[in-house]
C-alpha cells in the first residue's frame, strides 16, 4: 500500500487506510473481538513477512491503530499464505470464524487463493472471508499469480469471498473503506451505511 494515489497531494494508500481504521475501530471494538495479522517487511524474503500482531481480543482499537501506524509497506503480497495462517489462528475447523482481508493488490507470491478457498471451505466448521479491495485491480501480466485469469476486472482475492459466502467490496475512497469495514464486521451501528460500489456476495 505504498503507492501514491491519483488524488491531490502525496498521500499513499497506507496513509488513507490508517485514516479509515482510526475512525472506524473505536466503533467496532464495542461489538467485536478483533485480531490483526499483517504482511510486509521483516521476513527472510519478499513473501515471508507475515506476522500475527495479536489474536482476537476485546477492546483492540488502540492496538490496531498503533500496529498499523508502525507498519512500513514492503515486500510482495502473499494473500493466500496470510489468509491460511489467519484461519489457523482462528481454529476455523473447530469454531465459526470471520476473516476480513483488506488489500490493494493481487496475490504476487505464487499462492492460489481460489484453490485455498475451496480447501478452507471444505474443512471449516463455519468460515466466512470478506474481501475489501482498496483500489485493487486485476493484473493481466502477473507471472506469479497463476489464477488471475479467472476474474474479469477484479483481484483474484475475490475467490476467497465468493467461495466462503463472504462479501467482496471494491472501494476507492477513504469513506468507502470505512463503510466496508463497518459492513464486513457486522456492527449494529446507528445511522445509515453507504454500501460501496461492487458489493457482491458469494
Amino acid at each position: 500500500m505504498s503507492e501514491i494515489t491519483f488524488e491531490t497531494g502525496l498521500k499513499t494508500r497506507i496513509v488513507e487506510a490508517r485514516e479509515a481504521i482510526e475512525r472506524v475501530m473505536p466503533e467496532i471494538e464495542a461489538y467485536r473481538r478483533i485480531g490483526l495479522m499483517t504482511y510486509g517487511p521483516d521476513g527472510e524474503d519478499a513473501c515471508s513477512g507475515i506476522r500475527l500482531a495479536f489474536p482476537p481480543i476485546d477492546r483492540a482499537a488502540s492496538l490496531v491503530v498503533a500496529e498499523l501506524n508502525a507498519l512500513t509497506p514492503a515486500g510482495l503480497t502473499p494473500l493466500a499464505a496470510a489468509v491460511e495462517q489467519a484461519a489457523g489462528v482462528l481454529s476455523f475447523r473447530e469454531r465459526p470464524a470471520i476473516i476480513v482481508l483488506v488489500t490493494d493488490g493481487n496475490e504476487t507470491c505464487g499462492g492460489t487463493p481460489c484453490a485455498l478457498s475451496n480447501r478452507l471451505a471444505a474443512e471449516a466448521r463455519d468460515l466466512t472471508i470478506h474481501v475489501i479491495g482498496f483500489r485493487a485491480n486485476r493484473d493481466f501480466f502477473a507471472w506469479d499469480n497463476p489464477e488471475q485469469q479467472i476474474f474479469a476486472g477484479d483481484t483474484v482475492a475475490k475467490c476467497l469471498s465468493d467461495r466462503t459466502g463472504g462479501l467482496f467490496l471494491g472501494t476507492e475512497t477513504v469513506d468507502e473503506l470505512e463503510d466496508a469495514l463497518r459492513i464486513t464486521l457486522g456492527c449494529p451501528l446507528t445511522g445509515s451505511v453507504r454500501v460501496p460500489r461492487q458489493a457482491r456476495g458469494g
